[in-house]
């Protein structure tokens, strides 16, 4: 018994140091930015104490305490999505982060790549599987996003990161969703998932960019743990996932904010950005 305290005792004193470290690194290097930034006029001015010296490093401090303790849990999904759904078992896409600066995504895979005869891919309603749709439903897709955490593109809590294509058609307003980093986990996210209505999950993102609080977050965090488990929300009325924003805008007769498409193409339907 006394030889399993022990072992216990170290994988402890190993994930503190290593979770201390990293949100070590992340207050140090928030700290530098700030002092790069002094002379310009910032977008978003934090609420608070705690929004200013704590969210990051504390965010560091979690995410990589989760990523040691999960590790058996990652590496058995990982397994579980090579086998069932192949090859890459991570999905990498490029999406928007703090002041629209582009970064790569990690999440496990949970669709296949069926394409019809043309080449084009199948509906997402087709290529999302028995499997893919139980990873989505306990959210175990969205553990490799402990990663993007730890390397600064994310946050623990914060709006969800949304695809490329979609920031031309954000009002002025909505785009300040992009002032602080985006989160594994956000307001709109713990109150209704993927079936809260966009306009509606835009704003609960637009109140917690201007109310970030421990308080706030945390809780946020428990209402997840709460959504997650009476898997509620997790797809959209119209989608197997979530309804394009794109066809939202459209269908209610908006257009791109094309002032601020900022090197994209004026198309009608925006291309990623490199």
């Amino acid at each position: 018994m006394k030889k399993i305290r022990k072992v216990l005792a170290v994988i402890a004193a190993v994930i503190l140091a290593a979770a201390s470290i990293t949100a070590g690194i992340a207050f140090v290097a928030e700290r530098i930015e700030e002092w790069k930034t002094r002379s310009t006029e910032p977008k978003h001015k934090p609420y608070g104490i705690y929004e200013r010296f704590i969210k990051r490093p504390l965010g560091c401090f979690l995410s990589t305490g989760a990523l040691i303790l999960l590790s058996p849990i990652l590496a058995v999904t990982a397994l579980l999505v090579r086998l069932k759904l192949g090859s890459p078992v991570i999905f990498t896409q490029e999406r928007p982060g703090r002041n629209e600066k582009i970064f790569r995504l990690y999440k496990f895979r949970t669709m296949t790549d069926a394409r019809d005869e043309n080449g084009e891919l199948l509906p997402d309603a087709v290529r999302l599987t028995t499997f893919g749709k139980a990873l989505r439903a306990t959210s175990l897709d969205e553990l490799p996003e402990l990663f993007n955490i730890i390397k600064g593109d994310m946050a623990v809590v914060g709006p969800r990161p949304l695809l490329v294509q979609y920031l031309p058609w954000y009002s002025k307003k909505q785009a300040h969703r992009h002032d602080v980093r985006p989160g594994l986990t956000g307001y709109a996210q713990a109150h209704g998932r993927n079936a809260v209505a966009w306009d509606d999950r835009i704003d609960l993102d637009l109140h917690y960019v201007d109310h970030i609080t421990f308080a706030g977050d945390a809780g946020i965090i428990c209402d997840t743990v709460r959504t997650v488990l009476a898997k509620e929300g997790v797809h959209s009325e119209t989608s197997a996932t979530m309804e394009s924003f794109v066809d939202y805008c459209r269908e209610r007769g908006r257009k791109p904010e094309n002032s601020r498409l900022s090197g994209w193409e004026n198309a009608p339907q925006p291309a990623f950005r490199k």
